[in-house]
């Protein structure tokens, strides 16, 4: 076997993430980082900075304080083609926002993803019931990033309704563009006219036979512009079909494209993920609780950072400094054993004290680190991969 999947590394995320090559003895950059920092909703928490201020001090101000020089330190290690993904809540999305647009620069956004992880909604409280978290998605040049915001795992065989003979599955596209942004102003060179029997539902560039001239229209019938160029459309007429259609107009001549389900199809991501597809906080305890038993109070399910990590190569380096329970380690793991990937794993947690009389501390883990590092200790024992635990020497 070659390198381990995951390294844990214990120690307050400041200090390490400086030092990380030194301590893991690799100075690779990394493609992934994916964290779920504190959401500051009234309890304090663990990261108690050094920060300069007065008692008008906002505990807002406070938690963007504590997360600048992280992130800064994030960007550092983020290689040129790297993403990095954050999970937040409606407390502090505002702030995190605005700080990722300071740190990585607001051309870099590449989606601010709503996750409902909560399907039922938070019962509790006054107002809404809230059902949803976000990720922040940010590239460290949106120019160079390699990220792939597609997934196999959205294609809807129902999608496509058509069967060729040999057993293939398609759906008809329209090859005109329908985007009216695309016209024969802004697009000279795909306003052109092709030549489609809708009879046999041939299509070619030049007239032939009892075929008709078919022009690019949009339903109102002002001039379109074609998605392909008339080179494409030589090179692949089997995947064009002319046929007649009733419009708003009147039954027209139209030429479409047989868009095909293959293997390995992906399709986009949209902004809205559902609990249904990514898991959900019971899910997320259901499955710590089946490693460790119920030790977290809010982790992550695996379905969710499986997502993230399908958006990017199947060897990517990957980085949680904010590992909590553990999820990404986990998750790299899970999707390792399911697609033969070789992506490793970097988890960092602190040494945080559980929460006296907590279910944690009943099990006998001192810290938020011993459970991460339980956790990541059986993924090695159950699913495989190994486990490197490097030691981080204290800072001074």
């Amino acid at each position: 076997m070659g390198e381990p999947w995951n390294t844990f590394v214990e120690g307050d995320n400041l200090d390490v993430l400086p030092r990380l090559g030194e301590i893991t003895g690799d100075g690779s950059a990394y493609d992934l980082v994916y964290i779920d920092p504190p959401y500051n909703t009234g309890n304090d928490f663990a990261y108690r900075d050094d920060i300069r201020g007065d008692a008008t001090t906002s505990r807002h101000q406070a938690w963007v304080a504590m997360m600048r020089p992280r992130l800064h330190a994030a960007r550092d290690v983020l290689a040129e083609t790297g993403a990095i993904f954050v999970s937040i809540d409606d407390n502090e999305v505002t702030h995190l926002r605005l700080l990722m647009d300071e740190v990585f620069g607001e051309r870099q956004l590449l989606a601010q993803v709503v996750v409902g992880l909560n399907p039922k909604g938070r019962q509790l409280g006054r107002g809404f019931a809230t059902s949803h978290e976000y990720l922040l998605v940010y590239a460290r040049d949106a120019r160079r990033c390699v990220l792939d915001a597609s997934s196999a795992d959205t294609v809807d065989e129902r999608d496509f309704p058509l069967t060729a003979p040999d057993g293939r599955r398609y759906r008809h596209l329209p090859l005109r563009n329908t985007n009216k942004k695309f016209n024969p102003a802004t697009a000279r060179t795909l306003y052109f006219p092709v030549w489609g029997d809708p009879g046999t539902g041939e299509v070619r560039t030049a007239p032939f036979g009892d075929a008709v001239e078919v022009m690019p229209v949009f339903g109102d019938g002002r001039p379109a512009v074609w998605r392909w160029s008339r080179p494409l459309i030589d090179e692949r007429p089997g995947d064009l079909v002319c046929r007649r259609i009733k419009g708003v107009r009147g039954d027209r001549v139209d030429v479409f494209q047989r868009d095909w389900l293959h293997p390995g199809r992906r399709k986009k991501l949209p902004t809205i993920w559902l609990a249904e597809e990514v898991g959900s906080t019971d899910t997320a305890v259901a499955e710590l609780k089946e490693v460790l038993g119920h030790v977290f109070e809010s982790p992550k399910p695996t379905g969710l950072v499986r997502r993230i990590l399908g958006t990017m190569p199947d060897d990517a380096r990957v980085l949680d400094f904010f590992a909590g329970s553990g999820t990404t380690g986990h998750a790299v793991a899970l999707q390792n054993a399911a697609d033969g990937g070789s992506r490793r794993c970097t988890s960092i947690n602190s040494a945080e004290p559980t929460r006296p009389g907590s279910n944690a501390a009943l099990a006998g883990y001192a810290t938020v680190a011993d459970i991460t590092r339980a956790r990541l200790r059986a993924v090695a024992a159950t699913v495989g991969g190994g486990l490197d635990e490097p030691v981080a020497e204290p800072v001074g």
